[in-house]
């Protein structure tokens, strides 16, 4: 189709060349500009994607944008192309869309610092390695977009670099994220091996010629899961997230919560007719995906930071939609991807707006009785806390709710889980909006309404996270489930899960997990809103509590496990090595080699006779020496 050979390419090179202009005149440029150019690049790539969507016919495949021949090699033949399907279509309106408002969010926000054109032509850097990781028409343009929101994740997180402890964040990241990348790596030369290509739908199509549990198919979808761990925040690689929080809020919500962060959710999905030919893969994503939800859940509860509770909010529900892909439910994992986007976007932009109204502040312990002074960042935050709880009829509801369904449907234990997790969530969720918007002030600050720039994408996020719902709407609520269906054409994986409940047990089910959620609103309302019970330092706490405040001790066993002996190596063997044998070994080589040079240079005397003399006397012994046979 001529439309998508011309629009494809536009939404990638809309942005990227934002950046570049951006980059090049930054001197130049105002923030305010450079803000404005940025945004209404970003637009224009949402408008293109739009324009995709609408043209957009399911039923006659993925349109290929094939621009030229990228890598050719004997028979590796890979092309810079983009595929326009249901799935990187749906991925695209998110990425442009919510990008879109965190933008136009960020010329209120980064106002007032020095490098707001630098800021903005790394946000369009972004957005467009992101959009080539989820247009790419095979692994290798999907694996460079992957290593592109690495590298402007890590400049991103360290953008204030001033700070030594946000360098150290920045550095997190990025080696946390290379850990996962090398998984992805040797998956994707084990996919050429096996397929000869990595080309997506060449790569679909003969998988089907493999049996279910297939070793290469194993080892392929295992290889690849670990690089949906580092991206995605799962158990153990999770760490880096929280830490991330480092970074100016508007990249805490379009990098860490929605759109970096859903790369892996991302890749799986793609994968799915692999995933769903490999079990042994899919419980190992089950179970860890289950237990980072609880985990995180825990952690959450016990956070001060309003940031990093959204942090590991995020951790957790990344946690949820790993559990949808283990139970083979991808089209409920991507649902919940998306309607993710829309609230926590909303959050994270909603903890910026406070931020910004009380001067820097981030710890909840010094907040309090902002629904008057901030009155539009209350309720939208509000919005997006009930959205994240999953209170009917918003749309977390629906999402976590197609989530829950499957589990039960796999494993009542599961479901059970699960629900602990969704309670966990709404019990740290609204411990933060009470300490927050209730009580009284307990601050030094003056606080104040964000601008219009500011507040105005918290609205549209708003309104998004309450409609949401519809984009799946179950049977069970008069809907035929269109985002399933939509994303059916596109992986051959998705659309094979079907739930075998009863109406009546999805209806107890439903009304059984609300039930706690609402009575845990009212626990933490009472706890939180009426006596702003706030919890004193992690030290103070008593022991299992003390444990979860300390992120379990994660990242005090991984310095103990992995920095400290690296450490230890580095010093050794720069002091034993470096000093004792390689420097002697190079200054050896040196002197001689000057030595030598030093002689042969007595030799050119100048003189002409010495040099007759010399060339007689080796032609003489060259005779010599071939007549005595030597």
């Amino acid at each position: 189709m001529v439309s998508a050979q011309l629009l494809a390419p536009l939404v990638p090179a809309l942005p990227l060349a934002g950046a570049v202009i951006i980059a090049a005149l930054r001197r130049r440029l105002s923030g305010h500009a450079a803000g404005l150019l940025a945004t209404a690049l970003i637009g224009g790539a949402f408008l293109c994607s739009v324009l995709l969507f609408l043209g957009f016919d399911p039923a006659g495949g993925a349109q290929v944008a094939h621009l030229f021949d990228w890598i050719r090699v004997a028979d590796m033949r890979i092309g810079l192309a983009f595929q326009v399907d249901a799935l990187s279509l749906t991925m695209m309106l998110i990425v442009t869309g919510v990008g879109t408002l965190i933008h136009l969010y960020s010329i209120g926000y980064m106002h007032d610092d020095p490098r707001q054109s630098t800021f903005f032509a790394l946000l369009n850097l972004f957005t467009f390695a992101m959009l080539l990781l989820v247009m790419g028409a095979n692994y290798a343009v999907t694996f460079i977009g992957w290593e592109g929101v690495g590298l402007c994740s890590y400049l991103l997180i360290g953008f204030w670099y001033t700070n030594p402890a946000y360098n150290y964040a920045a550095r997190k990241a990025f080696v946390m994220n290379r850990i996962g990348d090398v998984g992805f790596v040797l998956g994707l030369a084990l996919v050429f091996q096996v397929f000869g290509t990595l080309d997506y739908t060449t790569v679909m199509e003969r998988a089907d010629t493999f049996a279910t549990g297939a070793p290469a198919l194993t080892a392929i979808t295992l290889l690849l899961f670990v690089g949906a761990i580092g991206k995605s925040a799962q158990l153990p690689l999770f760490t880096w997230l929280p830490d991330a929080m480092a970074g100016p809020t508007p990249v805490s919500a379009l990098i860490h919560a929605a759109t970096m962060v859903t790369a892996g959710i991302f890749l799986l999905v793609r994968s799915s007719a692999l995933f769903v030919l490999a079990p042994l893969t899919q419980d190992v994503v089950l179970y860890t995906g289950l237990v980072t939800a609880l985990c995180a859940a825990t952690i959450g509860v016990f956070q001060n930071d309003i940031k990093k509770v959204l942090a590991y909010s995020t951790v957790s529900q990344l946690g949820y939609m790993f559990v949808a892909l283990g139970l083979g439910a991808f089209s409920a994992g991507l649902f919940h991807v998306t309607t993710h986007a829309f609230f926590k976007a909303l959050l994270f932009l909603g903890a910026g707006s406070v931020i910004h109204a009380l001067g820097g502040e981030q710890d909840i312990r010094r907040m309090g009785g902002l629904r008057s002074a901030t009155p539009s960042t209350y309720r939208t935050f509000l919005v997006g806390t009930l959205a994240i709880a999953g209170i009917f009829p918003l749309s977390g509801f629906f999402s976590k709710d197609a989530i829950l369904a499957h589990a039960y449907q796999y494993g009542p234990w599961i479901y059970a889980l699960l629900v602990a997790g969704a309670v966990l969530t709404t019990y740290y969720m609204f411990r933060l909006l009470f300490l927050v918007f209730f009580g009284s002030y307990r601050g030094q600050a003056h606080p104040h309404e964000s601008p219009a720039v500011m507040t105005a994408p918290l609205w549209v996020l708003a309104v998004l996270s309450v409609v949401g719902g519809a984009l799946n709407l179950p049977h069970l609520f008069g809907g035929h489930e269109p985002m399933k269906h939509f994303l059916a054409t596109a992986a051959s994986g998705v659309g094979l899960e079907h739930l075998h409940l009863s109406a009546l047990l999805e209806w107890s089910l439903m009304g059984f997990s609300t039930a706690l959620v609402l009575l845990t609103i009212w626990i933490a309302y009472g706890r939180f809103a009426k006596q702003a019970t706030l919890d004193p330092e992690a030290d103070a706490l008593p022991v299992p509590q003390r444990w979860a405040a300390r992120k379990w001790y994660l990242d005090e066993l991984y310095e103990r496990l992995f920095e400290k002996p690296y450490g230890w190596l580095s010093t050794n063997l720069s002091a034993l090595l470096e000093q004792r044998v390689m420097q002697p070994l190079m200054v050896g080589v040196g002197g001689t080699a000057e030595r030598i040079g030093e002689l042969l240079r007595r030799v050119q005397t100048g003189n002409l006779s010495t040099y007759l003399f010399a060339m007689v006397a080796g032609l003489l012994l060259f005779l010599f020496l071939t007549l005595n046979g030597l």
